[in-house]
């Protein structure tokens, strides 16, 4: 899923619990899922924006010289202007889009 065209909410949002567990029937195990996917877009996000700030990255050994860059200042303000990664966790989980299976299920098979 593309995270920068989604549709998850900007602020606190407050969802009905019923349709949070609708796919494994225990909160817990749902809520579970969710955190692992909002930590992988946690990852995800901060790899990306620091390869894109390396991009930027001008290096000099001098300390007194300190140089704002105009493009490193644009793209960290996109960045935190993204939805939080919990939020994009719980709008790929309300639409069906994150993969979960239960390893309990394998070993009784």
């Amino acid at each position: 899923m593309d995270i920068k065209n989604t549709n998850a909410a900007q602020t606190t949002k407050t969802y009905n619990r019923n349709s949070i567990e609708n796919q494994t029937e225990n909160i817990y195990e749902a809520i579970s899922i969710i955190s692992k996917r909002a930590e992988q877009i946690k990852g995800d996000v901060k790899k990306e924006l620091i390869e894109k700030l390396e991009e930027f990255a001008t290096y000099n050994d001098s300390l007194e010289e300190i140089f704002e860059n105009k493009e490193q200042i644009e793209v960290s303000k996109f960045y935190e202007r993204l939805p939080k990664p919990h939020a994009i966790a719980i709008q790929e989980w309300l639409e069906d889009k994150v993969y979960h299976r239960d390893s309990n299920e394998e070993i009784e098979e």
